[in-house]
């Protein structure tokens, strides 16, 4: 847990700068099909600097942002800490510190494939209320496109911590069926993304697996980003095929 936490350091900036948020037609539907709204009590784990927490509290969510790592957090208690609907809280997918049936509904969004799925199921349980649901998000990259297959080659080469995309989710993951029993519901919305040459290469500083300046190979690492841009922009913006995916659910009793 402890090196999974140091992956993150040093890396908020640039998450802030390059990672995109959902789908706005994600988010009008958990609005409008899935009852957001000002009465739901999320607890969004694995929050990192507030990507998708911003998109809660403007549904009028009240958002526990569950955070382990202290750059990331720190980063979104800069941007929320004021508003009075988000409470920032040191913890962890399986130890919250939250109360039990504390919340409505668990969002996790380009979070769970970190998570221990039996430890994370279980405090899920802990701290939802009866009939509480579960929200596993990801953005996807769409891998029939030339420029993703490009990016992931380049990732293989240089970065010896890559395993694919979202810790090498796939679709219907066996993490995503053990932790749901299988019994979940999918939806996907195409989210297409645009970046200009600084917030491209800063996406993909924030990953992870990326190497950081002083690494070795970095440079290299660096101009290898920087042609893949040059080859795919079109007047100074590079769109990337992507869509938001969400498996959701409600947790089997017993």
């Amino acid at each position: 847990m402890k090196d999974t936490l140091k992956k993150f350091s040093g890396r908020a900036d640039d998450y802030v700068a390059g990672r995109p948020a959902y789908a706005e037609e994600f988010v009008r539907w958990l609005a409008l099909e899935q009852g957001f709204s000002e009465e739901t009590i999320v607890a969004d784990i694995g929050s990192g600097t507030g990507k998708f927490a911003q998109q809660l509290l403007k549904m009028g969510c009240f958002v526990y942002g569950i955070e382990p790592n202290d750059d990331m957090r720190k980063k979104a208690e800069e941007n929320f800490l004021k508003g009075e609907n988000f409470c920032s809280v040191k913890g962890t997918a399986n130890k919250t510190t939250l109360k039990e049936h504390a919340v409505d509904v668990v969002t996790s969004a380009q979070a769970f494939h970190w998570f221990d799925v039996t430890a994370f199921q279980k405090e899920c349980r802990r701290i939802l209320k009866p009939d509480g649901r579960v929200y596993l998000i990801w953005n996807v990259r769409d891998m029939g496109e030339k420029l993703n297959q490009e990016t992931f080659a380049i990732y293989r080469t240089f970065c010896p911590r890559f395993q694919g995309f979202s810790g090498g989710m796939k679709k219907d993951d066996e993490r995503i069926q053990t932790f749901f029993e299988g019994h979940y519901q999918y939806r996907s919305f195409d989210h297409p993304l645009s970046y200009t040459e600084e917030t491209f290469i800063r996406r993909s500083l924030s990953g992870s697996y990326s190497l950081k300046e002083g690494d070795d190979g970095f440079e290299e690492y660096l101009e290898a980003l920087k042609n893949l841009y040059r080859k795919y922009n079109r007047d100074g913006i590079l769109t990337m095929g992507n869509h938001t995916a969400v498996y959701y659910g409600r947790l089997q009793s017993y």
